[in-house]
């Protein structure tokens, strides 16, 4: 058998036609396919406004700063995600804290959350930043009473979950980043991530404010929009001190056949995640799926007494997977400043077991098959 990765980028002649037609244009950058990509972005998942960006790395330091973040202010978020979903927050000089998981979700636990909340006087915190782990959506709407009743915003990490939703009280499907609940919502597109551009994000949202405030610092701070004076045609303000967090056009040229293609590549993912499933039921834990909920899979997970005897099991046998994530807390940066003795008893436990099993819809039922044989093969041994 060969390589199996535990994810990869879906590239067909449609992408790279329009990739070549874009570098064949006017435009490279600033041009007409950013604005049809944010457009398209916006239509899909149901918000208001989309807003292109680098990365979604940048795309959480630009709404941290949006929503106004300042020195010492204190954010909470899950000890189970990228490292960028609590870096955002350093880069804005703010202070981190973090709530335990659900351990059978993995997602930011709303008891766990609300418990660390309501330990602080009202108005100690600022805002929480929930992660649609491995393309489970948060249930938004629990966690917005419960930032209303504390006065706190939210940004969504949904960089794992374009296609993804749960069913609110009033059963209706909220779409990650469609803005109902979440005050910004953030995506990555970066080559294992459902839609590939190489490098790059969207920001969604349902303020114009907001999205105005994004805008502008995107682009250095510069506008020619509500100017103080104008000189000319040529002239410009910077009024705010901004980045250059831009997507070029042949990329958002990429991420445009890309996202046609998203709900029949989110299809495939559960159609492996059932079968996943199917064989793993009862002999070996996985994450459960809330009712009403739709999981955009860009990961599967597993949890395995002999983890590290079975990533090398499987590598052995050219079947590359990963682990997400290593605790936010336990990572250097963040013992030293001072999390090492942070009690989050799930996430860590989550972490001693956890193990990501290949999830990409380029997948074949033959390497499916495969790598549920080698799993099991190792578990019965």
């Amino acid at each position: 058998m060969k390589s199996i990765p535990y994810g990869r980028q879906d590239i067909n002649q449609d992408d790279v036609e329009a990739v070549i037609s874009t570098l064949q244009s006017d435009f490279l950058t600033q041009g007409p396919k950013v604005k049809e990509f944010e457009d398209k972005f916006a239509q899909y998942v149901g918000a208001k406004y989309a807003l292109a960006v680098n990365n979604a790395t940048s795309g959480l330091h630009l709404s941290v700063l949006a929503m106004n973040l300042k020195k010492g202010d204190r954010v909470i978020t899950t000890p189970i995600t990228f490292a960028a979903s609590a870096n955002c927050v350093r880069y804005a000089q703010g202070e981190v804290w973090f709530a335990d998981i659900d351990p059978n979700t993995y997602l930011l636990s709303l008891e766990s959350t609300r418990k660390l909340i309501e330990s602080k006087p009202k108005g100690f915190f600022k805002g929480i930043i929930p992660v649609d782990f491995a393309g489970l959506p948060v249930n938004l709407e629990e966690f917005r009473k419960l930032a209303n009743e504390h006065d706190l915003w939210i940004i969504e990490d949904a960089c794992h979950a374009p296609g993804g939703y749960f069913t609110d009280s009033k059963k209706n499907k909220q779409y990650c980043g469609n803005g109902n609940y979440a005050d910004i919502g953030v995506f990555s597109f970066h080559p294992v991530k459902h839609i590939a551009c190489g490098e790059g994000g969207m920001l969604t949202t349902n303020s114009e404010e907001v999205y105005n405030k994004l805008a502008l610092l995107r682009t250095h701070g510069i506008t020619k929009e509500n100017m103080s004076e104008n000189h000319g045609g040529w002239f410009y303000e910077m009024q705010e001190l901004g980045f250059n967090y831009r997507l070029t056009d042949f990329q958002s040229a990429l991420g445009i056949t890309q996202l046609a293609k998203n709900d029949l590549g989110v299809i495939r993912r559960n159609g492996i995640s059932k079968t996943y499933k199917n064989a793993f039921q009862g002999k070996i834990k996985f994450q459960s799926l809330p009712e009403g909920s739709y999981n955009a899979h860009h990961l599967f997970v597993i949890e395995v007494d002999d983890r590290k005897g079975l990533y090398d099991f499987l590598k052995s046998h050219n079947i590359f997977t990963q682990i997400h994530y290593i605790p936010v807390h336990t990572l250097p940066y963040y013992k030293n400043i001072g999390y090492s003795e942070a009690e989050l008893t799930n996430a860590e436990n989550y972490y001693s077991k956890c193990i990501s099993l290949p999830m990409f819809p380029s997948l074949t039922n033959e390497e499916l098959q495969y790598v549920i044989d080698k799993v099991l093969e190792f578990i019965n041994d």
